[in-house]
């Protein structure tokens, strides 16, 4: 009977050191679950004195290695630096067309830096547009710079306050931008460019505020479209000399209200229209010389009555000179040289030189004239005529018999002879405010001719 009860103490101690045994191993186990646990959400504390907790492979890290990101820097000035938004969004466009400027010997891009677009970056003007307080920038004068550019597209029209755009004399290439949403602007010079060889380019004509087109001297070829004449009602000067434009010069030509007219230098034909006589209230310069024009010299020159200059040399155009020629009171420069003109030179003509006229400067050379009215000979004596290589017994430098006479043989004398006189002066005596009138024309004198020179 005392068998079992033996047995039973001696496995107590088996199973407490069991017990014992299960304890040590599950707290290992705790431990090192915890431990695991630690590495996977990466908890570390100390060491930088803050708390780092990143989910993921590698856990977080200390804040020495490891800091929150901040906000992205600019040295770019902002909005808020400028006068206001309009200069501000000028700048921007301005930043964006200096990245294109492949050459500038002058260093005028250096100056295009900082907040200062009105006082500082050379070539750039601000006004305050018409009923608005703020100022913009509002004219762009590129003149001389010699710039190089491949294109001013996204420029020039990206600037929507501007009303003046001159770059004569740069490297600019491309087309001529559309200016139609530019709402003040009024003053267009592309002259002496390397603008892309094309056409007019005819979204110039929606410029209705132009009083100034310049596009000589660069590649633009076929004829001028009808629009030139016709699209500015207050233009001042039309400049498109020394391109390549060819065909007949369009029938409307006196209908523009322009004052300064150079179509020189390219490749016209045919006759001057005869609807300049429409312009003689407003034209003062005109010059159509060195293009291949023909047809006879039109009476309709002689009745632009406010002309100072006129020049149609270095043409094909025939007959004689109109009686009308006598009306052109103001012309101080006239230009016919070089043609395929005769007759003889009117009297009334030479006179301009006198009797309260203007004219300072007659040059019919290289012409088949073959008389001189009376005081056309103390002109020539003076000076202020010029009649070599003409077919005029007794005066100097004359074409030789034989060229003369082969010309007469050859041609045809087609030609109507205008006798009538248009005008009528009571005396020869100073006209009422012509001093006046001369005064405030000097500023601009011979600005037709100056267009003639890049």
């Amino acid at each position: 009977m005392a068998g079992p009860p033996l047995s039973r103490s001696r496995s107590l101690p088996r199973r407490l050191l069991l017990f014992c045994f299960l304890v040590s191993c599950i707290a290992l186990a705790t431990r090192t679950a915890d431990a695991s646990r630690r590495d996977l959400i990466g908890i570390s504390i100390g060491g930088g004195g803050g708390i780092s907790i990143g989910i993921g492979g590698g856990g977080g890290s200390s804040p020495s290695h490891q800091q929150p990101p901040s906000p992205p820097s600019s040295s770019e000035p902002q909005a808020c630096d400028f006068e206001n938004e309009r200069i501000y969004r000028a700048y921007l466009v301005i930043q964006r067309f200096k990245n294109t400027i492949t050459s500038d010997p002058q260093g005028i891009t250096r100056s295009w830096t900082g907040t200062d677009v009105c006082g500082s970056y050379k070539g750039f003007f601000c006004e305050s547009p018409p009923n608005v307080k703020d100022r913009a920038l509002a004219s762009v004068d590129f003149n001389g710079y010699m710039l190089r550019s491949a294109s001013v597209v996204g420029f020039v029209d990206a600037l929507p306050d501007l009303a003046l755009f001159h770059a004569n004399s740069n490297d600019f290439g491309g087309l001529v931008p559309n200016l139609r949403a530019l709402q003040y602007f009024y003053e267009l010079d592309f002259s002496n460019n390397k603008l892309a060889p094309c056409t007019f380019p005819t979204d110039v004509l929606g410029l209705t505020n132009a009083t100034f087109i310049d596009i000589r001297f660069n590649r633009f070829y076929a004829d001028l479209p009808y629009g030139l004449f016709c699209s500015f009602p207050i233009v001042e000067a039309i400049f498109v000399n020394n391109n390549q434009f060819s065909g007949s010069l369009p029938a409307n030509l006196g209908d523009s209200p322009v004052n300064y007219l150079s179509l020189a230098n390219n490749r016209f034909t045919g006759p001057i229209p005869s609807s300049i006589a429409r312009a003689a209230g407003t034209l003062l310069e005109v010059l159509f010389l060195n293009n291949r024009l023909s047809g006879c010299l039109p009476y309709e020159l002689g009745l632009l009555a406010k002309a100072t200059v006129i020049d149609a040399g270095t043409n094909q155009l025939t007959g004689t000179i109109p009686a009308s020629y006598a009306c052109l009171r103001k012309v101080e420069q006239l230009n016919l040289a070089d043609n395929l003109l005769y007759g003889v030179v009117p009297d009334a003509l030479c006179r301009l030189a006198y009797d309260g006229g203007h004219l300072a400067n007659l040059t019919l050379s290289g012409n088949y004239f073959t008389g001189l009215g009376a005081c056309c000979w103390d002109l020539l004596k003076n000076g202020k005529l010029n009649v070599d290589r003409n077919c005029i017994p007794y005066a100097p430098n004359q074409r030789s018999h034989q060229e003369c006479a082969g010309f007469f043989h050859r041609t045809k004398m087609t030609c109507p002879v205008s006798t009538h006189v248009p005008c009528y002066h009571k005396s020869y005596g100073v006209d009422a405010g012509a001093e006046e009138a001369k005064a405030a024309a000097e500023e601009y004198k011979y600005r037709t001719y100056s267009a003639l020179k890049p």
